[in-house]
């Protein structure tokens, strides 16, 4: 493959700039549970704006000022809160938002992705405008990426990377022909092309499958995360009667036997997965492996589960550089997505 290393995409433990979120106004979302929904969003910009600028994507001014009575009541950083008006259909920004890459200089640069509802839903055409809203509004040169000339669909949770050129992404999400395809007749080369192009990749992990209850078909972030350049955590199921089981297994064989950018092996780590969550008879995808990493401590979702402590343990003990906090999410998780789905880093 010829490297071109115009970008870099830096791993989400470097030093940001800010977070992206979006301030929840979709009350579809959360069928019936909307009204928890933005006191934990709440929690979540408390602890991030402590170390970093919490950009907030609102509807309108009568939005900005509930957002800013739920902000200002659970004690986040006021002076480090920045909002940003524009209409939108969902705010999953690690999906709708664009990919923050530096340049040869080290200047940053927004790489837009297509961004199509996961190939699944209609409402989206609103948030196709997030990109060019965050390019003007600071001012940052945007590239639209394409191969085979057209824009291609890329959503952030389905890609994880260390920063220094290995990616890891699924099959499930990116290769299905029949179920939510995001770019029809892709194949792995395509793809590592738009990869080695756009965010300086040079080594790309194919995992099989994601977890049950999914609604992206196979997001790579409820599976398996770096934490460091070479060390990667995985999520696995002990109960072998579990939908779960078989998949996670095969992704953690695939791991032990791959290597990084520089040929060397990658340091496997385990953690488990919760208890099924059930809410009205479906099974949501709760995943410890959802945790957003942010300059203050890395964010992690919890379940009400026994497992809940041996996961914090096992991640606190990785992140040795910050601290490692539990954010409650049995209600977050009826939207079908938790931290890292709502949150977008800009790294400084």
């Amino acid at each position: 493959m010829n490297i071109e290393n115009k970008y870099r995409i830096p791993a989400e433990w470097e030093k940001h700039e800010a977070t992206w979120i979006g301030w929840p106004n979709n009350k579809a979302d959360w069928p019936g549970k909307f009204q928890p929904i933005p006191w934990v969003y709440g929690e979540i910009v408390r602890y991030i704006s402590r170390a970093e600028k919490v950009r907030i994507i609102v509807e309108s001014k009568s939005h900005q000022k509930k957002a800013e009575s739920v902000l200002k009541a659970v004690g986040a950083e006021l002076n480090n809160i920045e909002f940003f008006k524009l209409q939108t259909d969902r705010n999953w920004l690690r999906d709708s938002g664009p990919q923050f890459v530096k340049d040869k200089n080290g200047n940053t640069v927004i790489i837009n992705f297509k961004f199509n509802a996961w190939a699944k839903y209609d409402n989206y055409k609103k948030d196709l405008k997030i990109p060019k809203m965050i390019s003007d509004k600071l001012a940052l040169p945007k590239i639209i990426a394409e191969q085979k000339s057209r824009e291609v669909v890329l959503e952030g949770g389905s890609i994880d990377y260390n920063g220094s050129g290995t990616l890891i992404t699924t099959e499930e999400c990116l290769m299905d022909a029949q179920t939510q395809v995001r770019n029809p007749g892709f194949t792995k080369k395509d793809y590592e092309k738009v990869f080695n192009k756009y965010l300086g990749i040079t080594n790309t992990i194919w995992l099989n499958k994601g977890i049950a209850g999914d609604d992206t078909h196979g997001h790579v972030d409820d599976i398996a995360r770096f934490v460091n350049r070479t060390t990667v955590v995985t999520v696995m199921e002990t109960r072998p009667n579990d939908p779960n089981y078989l998949p996670l297994m095969e992704n953690r064989e695939i791991l032990e036997g791959a290597v990084l950018e520089d040929g060397k092996k990658i340091e496997v780590v385990e953690i488990p997965m919760p208890s099924p969550v059930i809410f009205k008879g479906e099974r949501l995808p709760a995943s410890y492996a959802n945790f957003y990493i942010s300059n203050y401590a890395v964010l992690v979702p919890t379940f009400n589960d026994p497992n809940d402590r041996i996961a914090l343990g096992i991640l606190g003990e990785l992140f040795t550089d910050r601290l490692v906090i539990g954010i409650h999410a049995v209600d977050l998780v009826w939207g079908l997505g938790t931290i890292h789905c709502l949150t977008h880093e800009q790294v400084l």
